[in-house]
């Protein structure tokens, strides 16, 4: 009865994962997102006139207002978990943005802040929870954890981008096949050489921040500065949608995957 009780808590424990399954639908909506994080922000704070300031204030409270939603539900819900990702990937950008900006702090010295503050997240992290997997998010404290490092990782990603793209003078279409290329040896590093699956996880998922940024730099920059200079409205529209697409078969697959679970206990005979 006991060991029964016990294993009936632990599946619970696992259905309340808050986190999506790692495929390659997951790193598709995750580079996508970070390229919109990059657009919208540009977007944002050259449409809503309301000074950069004033922007990363009213996204700070929007991305607030999710994490209220994402905090509150059970269990991993797509178009929540994923709104909050798109709205963290804005606010990062724009706090690194109005950190150069308005206060004139340097690429390199807001890369070595983000870098230092999602380390010290990370060691906190793991010294409290002993584990950074993100299969095993079914706590608040580590979810917690969870969204505090994914806010580090994508500020840290934006000014390590434009650090690389701009300060370097790589380039942004350069700095975007370089960022591709890191992450193809971190995939190599993974599945071939079979590194520590948590620790790939993670280097691949900063990395895919500033490869989306300077995706989305490329595609919105002026001709004369090595972009092709589509509106930045355009493309975020056309990221939105595609992303909003995604999310949908998620939410789908998700409803499937219930039902079929349902019709399993249900024809399971009574003991």
């Amino acid at each position: 009865m006991i060991e029964t009780q016990s294993k009936e808590k632990s599946q619970a424990r696992l259905m309340l994962n808050k986190v999506p399954e790692v495929t390659a639908l997951f790193w598709v909506i995750k580079i996508m997102a970070t390229t919109v994080g990059e657009t919208a922000a540009d977007f944002l704070n050259e449409k809503l006139n309301l000074g950069l300031t004033g922007t990363t204030v009213v996204m700070v409270i929007a991305l607030l207002a999710a994490l209220g939603f994402q905090f509150r539900v059970r269990r991993y819900i797509p178009s929540i978990y994923w709104l909050v990702v798109v709205l963290i990937s804005i606010v990062g950008t724009l706090i690194t943005d109005s950190l150069v900006d308005n206060f004139h702090i340097s690429l390199w010295t807001t890369t070595a802040i983000f870098a230092v503050g999602m380390f010290t997240s990370f060691g906190i992290w793991f010294a409290v929870e002993k584990t950074l997997s993100i299969h095993a998010i079914t706590t608040t404290r580590r979810e917690f954890f969870y969204w505090t490092s994914i806010l580090f990782t994508f500020a840290l990603g934006t000014a390590a981008g434009d650090l690389i793209a701009e300060k370097l003078a790589l380039g942004y279409w350069r700095s975007g096949l370089l960022f591709a290329g890191l992450i193809g040896l971190v995939a190599i590093g993974r599945f071939v050489f079979k590194a520590n699956e948590v620790a790939a996880f993670w280097i691949a998922y900063v990395l895919t921040r500033p490869l989306g940024a300077s995706i989305g730099d490329f595609l919105t920059a002026p001709k004369a500065d090595g972009g092709l200079a589509i509106p930045t409205n355009v493309i975020t529209a056309l990221f939105l949608i595609t992303i909003l697409a995604i999310v949908s078969y998620f939410t789908k697959q998700q409803r499937n995957s219930a039902q079929s679970v349902s019709l399993d206990e249900l024809e399971q005979p009574v003991s």
